[in-house]
């Protein structure tokens, strides 16, 4: 049983690879469903060079994450994650996480298009049911 908050948060990425992350566009805030990885708690989400994504991450590297939470009550955990996005260049990392449920917006591992986002973590605020406050966990 996870005790740390460390601890919940990595058992709360392990089985929560769907979330959503917004962006900022032309100032406003952009929200899309996206696909996470982690490698403790610094996180990666694969898009396409040609994706709007990419050009507000050049703009403003700040992104904001929701992830855990499935939608059976309202005692589902979260995490509510402030983060800085950038392009991870590693062909290595790109590999270990490429996903074959990216086929629809990426060829593969070697298209060119396939651009891997590392999002490092400044603040995780994990909720582990509604109702109650957040424990935080400030990285920077």
């Amino acid at each position: 049983m996870a005790n740390s908050l460390e601890d919940k948060i990595i058992k709360l990425l392990d089985h929560h690879q769907i979330g959503s992350m917004a962006t900022v566009r032309n100032g406003k805030p952009y929200s899309r469903f996206m696909l996470f990885f982690h490698e403790g708690l610094t996180l990666y989400t694969a898009t396409s060079k040609k994706a709007h994504k990419a050009e507000d991450i050049e703009k403003n590297p700040s992104v904001h994450l929701l992830l855990g939470y499935e939608g059976k009550g309202f005692q589902d955990e979260y995490a509510e994650v402030e983060a800085t996005a950038s392009v991870e260049g590693s062909t290595e990392l790109k590999k270990k996480f490429w996903n074959e449920n990216l086929k629809d917006w990426i060829a593969g591992p070697d298209d060119p298009d396939y651009m891997l986002l590392k999002l490092e973590p400044s603040v995780f605020c994990y909720f582990s049911k509604a109702g109650e406050g957040p424990e935080t966990l400030n990285m920077k």
